[in-house]
């Protein structure tokens, strides 16, 4: 079958690999749709980064790259393992897309997005969305019913941006700003909506950008190309401050931004993943007794986020700016994203012709 796989730093090939078979317990995907991630894309650029390099397998899969990539995926079930029950061939289903160990103390708590040694499909083996089948335990597995497999696929990205406004303490009718208006940025936006925020303010200079933050659910959208952001978002809350801000952008300047923009004991929620070590200046957050937290991908978010999408209180749909046949992969989609990003954000990819 086809797959994409990454086989180091600005080489991502449309490989022939086996099939992958389905165990006891799994259940073989046949891939609708799977999206590109900001992730891959910092993958494509700087890495390996999450992606095991020669000599270090992952600690799970015990493998190194080529990895076939691709982890925001949906499709339809087209096989079932052994002991696999309450699901059928022919399901619509999305995959959340975790490699855990089961063990350690934050997967014995419950929290098995920071598992010591956890990993991803489409990131850490063979496994990947971006092929044409892919196979994964039946935990991993959510029903889509009757929504669209290309919906199915934005439930990742989503389940990201709902995971950071629940572990947040936002409070219903809140203040909320969110610095970046990228897939994660507006995933976010629409998130704390769902969850009732009372006012979510979106920091965003790109255009194209700047006019998907309203549709997402932002109140008011700041350029901070012009205006100062701080001194906005204090006059939009009587001189507070937010309660919360989530930085999506992983830009030195707009964690400062964020961090002096919330209340004093308001909370900086970290959302992006960096691609270089942050700078941050201590006092600031000492002066205004602020805190910072790091949020991870999702745990338990899935159906919650699905609940979402079949209750028509998050608008999916909108986030797609583009749709591309797998062979497309590096030239209309990661070239894409990456020199046009401002007109972009979030561009699906199908291994299936008839889908196109």
């Amino acid at each position: 079958m086809k797959a994409a796989r990454f086989h180091g730093r600005g080489d991502i090939r449309i490989d022939e690999v086996p099939e992958p078979e389905v165990g006891p317990g799994q259940v073989k995907v046949a891939v609708d749709w799977c999206g590109i991630c900001g992730s891959d894309l910092h993958e494509y650029l700087e890495g390996p980064l999450f992606i095991p390099p020669p000599g270090s397998p992952h600690p799970l899969t015990g493998e190194t790259l080529p990895v076939v990539m691709g982890h925001e995926f949906a499709g339809t079930i087209a096989e079932l393992g052994d002991g696999v029950s309450g699901m059928s061939v022919g399901d619509k289903v999305a995959v959340e897309p975790y490699l855990v160990c089961g063990k350690c103390p934050a997967c014995a708590a419950g929290r098995y997005n920071i598992c010591r040694t956890f990993g991803f499909v489409g990131l850490s083996g063979t496994q990947g969305g971006f092929s044409e089948r892919c196979v994964v335990d039946q935990k991993w597995i959510h029903p889509l019913g009757d929504l669209g497999t290309d919906v199915g696929a934005l439930v990742e990205p989503l389940a990201v941006g709902y995971h950071a406004a629940r572990l947040s303490p936002m409070r219903e009718g809140d203040t909320a700003v969110v610095f970046g208006a990228g897939p994660i940025g507006l995933v976010t936006i629409a998130s704390l909506k769902a969850r009732g925020a009372g006012q979510v303010i979106s920091v965003e200079p790109a255009a194209a950008r700047k006019g998907k933050a309203p549709g997402a659910g932002a109140d008011v959208v700041l350029d901070p190309t012009e205006v100062d952001v701080t001194s906005a978002v204090r006059d939009l809350t009587g001189g507070a401050g937010a309660d919360v801000a989530f930085e999506c952008a992983g830009i030195d300047a707009v964690l400062a931004g964020a961090i002096a923009s919330v209340r004093p004991g308001g909370t900086v929620v970290n959302v992006a993943i960096w691609g270089h070590e942050a700078t941050v200046q201590m006092n600031a957050l000492v002066a205004s007794e602020v805190a910072v937290i790091g949020s991870l991908a999702y745990c338990e978010d899935h159906s919650d986020t699905i609940a979402l999408l079949r209750d028509k209180k998050v608008d999916a749909g909108q986030f797609i700016t583009g749709r591309i046949g797998l062979d497309d992969l590096v030239s209309g989609g990661f070239r894409e994203l990456i020199d046009n990003k401002e007109e972009n954000v979030k561009i699906l990819v199908s291994p299936q012709e008839a889908l196109l």
